[in-house]
């Protein structure tokens, strides 16, 4: 057993019979009542899904195992991914194998660049991501137990060491599409004396500032898991459920990461700041800006990158990209139309009054401070997104692989049943 492994089974009696206890002596508790409106709107605020990784308080923010995000600015990716699948932090000693972990998964298979280089120059960034990930399926240790017979116990150890190699090679092949999607010259191979994130800072050749690898390492971890009920981890947990292994559930998460709904608002935040300074001339003015957002509020359009479906407060990942910003003295005009903005907006959404909450989320941010070190090209914004995202998708597989969670099957209902169910009362 790897790390990872070793420390899971020493968990997963408890893990199990909290689950089973729960089950058996409280099954029958209602969590809620479902609305017709709750139905028709996406399911939306329905207790449908268990998630152990993290949780989003409207109030709070992201917490990952319940420690809040904010605690965990400092930390690796890989040690946040331990930390969702444990519940705890790694020790040095962990920390040290896990390093070495993801060191040896890192090479991604020749194929895989002969799959991506066989694309169409004009390929979606998240498309070539999304198909070198199935790929790469054949490679799945899970599968070829599955298909060999093998018990569940052996199953979900299988499940933590596909998650690894994907995690491991997945910042490797994210790194190789931007440098062929955008013509920056050839792959950067990976340094066995870096970390994971480093590595994926430095195979993208944008910048070699230090700066620009602890930016890195904190879009990942700040971007790594929002609970269970997001586009991306829902549509793999689901797909996951029905026995799929990692590549195919990551792959199909992805695509959902892909829509405009999800994983694109970061780089149309960062247009709406563009499209701000080139109607204005640049920076405005504080009244300036005032007027043209008042402007772009009455004509009925939204200010991107403020208020969220969940949160009702400032979004904690955005406080801590906004401190990074502070702390390491960024200065152009975009970073100083970030500024403004968060001083001005909250204000005038309420004054406004419609919008249920007036705070920024990390999309109003994120894309500014990967422009500042160069990187501009925004389809690739959601590239980055993924290769955190896969760290709780993976760990959430995990969980469900360890407890034999059954397949996903919610009841649907059509119209005629719904109007049924009206007429009587």
């Amino acid at each position: 057993m790897n790390v990872l492994q070793q420390k899971l089974a020493e968990i997963l009696p408890e893990v199990r019979q909290r689950r089973a206890t729960i089950n058996k002596e409280h099954g029958e508790v209602a969590l809620s009542t479902t609305t017709i409106g709750q139905l028709l709107g996406g399911m939306r605020g329905i207790p449908a899904l268990l998630c152990e990784t993290s949780s989003v308080s409207p109030d709070t923010g992201l917490k990952i195992r319940n420690i809040p995000i904010l605690d965990l600015v400092s930390n690796t990716p890989q040690e946040i991914f331990f930390l969702l699948c444990t519940g705890s932090l790694p020790t040095e000693s962990e920390k040290q194998q896990l390093r070495t972990l993801f060191s040896e998964k890192a090479e991604v298979p020749a194929y895989v660049w002969s799959v991506l280089e066989a694309m169409p120059k004009d390929s979606h960034p998240m498309s070539m991501l999304s198909t070198a990930i199935v790929a790469m399926q054949r490679e799945s240790l899970y599968a070829k137990k599955y298909s060999q017979g093998a018990s569940k116990d052996e199953l979900w150890l299988a499940a933590v060491e596909d998650s690894i190699t994907l995690i491991s090679r997945i910042s490797n092949v994210a790194a190789g599409i931007y440098r062929l999607r955008f013509n920056k010259g050839p792959r950067i191979d990976p340094d066995s004396s870096l970390s994971w994130s480093e590595n994926y800072a430095n195979m993208l050749g944008v910048s070699q500032e230090d700066s620009f690898k602890e930016l890195i390492r904190l879009y990942l971890v700040l971007h790594s898991d929002h609970e269970g009920g997001n586009v991306s981890a829902m549509t793999s947990h689901t797909v996951s459920s029905a026995l799929s292994d990692v590549y195919y559930s990551v792959s199909a998460g992805l695509n959902g990461l892909a829509g405009p709904l999800h994983g694109l608002a970061n780089q149309e935040c960062l247009a709406f700041i563009n499209e701000v300074m080139e109607e204005l001339g640049g920076v405005p003015s504080d009244e300036q800006l005032t007027k043209y957002l008042w402007d772009r509020l009455n004509s009925g359009r939204v200010v991107p990158g403020f208020g969220h479906a969940v949160l009702r407060a400032t979004d904690p990942r955005y406080t801590a990209f906004y401190n990074f910003a502070q702390d390491h003295d960024l200065q152009d005009d975009v970073m100083e139309m970030v500024r403004k903005l968060f001083a001005i907006v909250p204000n005038v959404l309420l004054e406004h009054g419609k919008a249920k909450n007036p705070w920024p989320n990390v999309d109003a941010i994120s894309g500014a401070l990967l422009q500042h070190y160069g990187l501009v090209e925004f389809d690739y914004y959601t590239v980055m997104f993924g290769v955190s995202r896969a760290i709780g998708i993976c760990s959430q597989i995990i969980y469900h692989r360890m407890v034999n969670s059954p397949i996903v099957r919610p009841k649907s209902m059509t119209i005629d049943e719904l109007e049924a169910r009206i007429a009587k009362g």
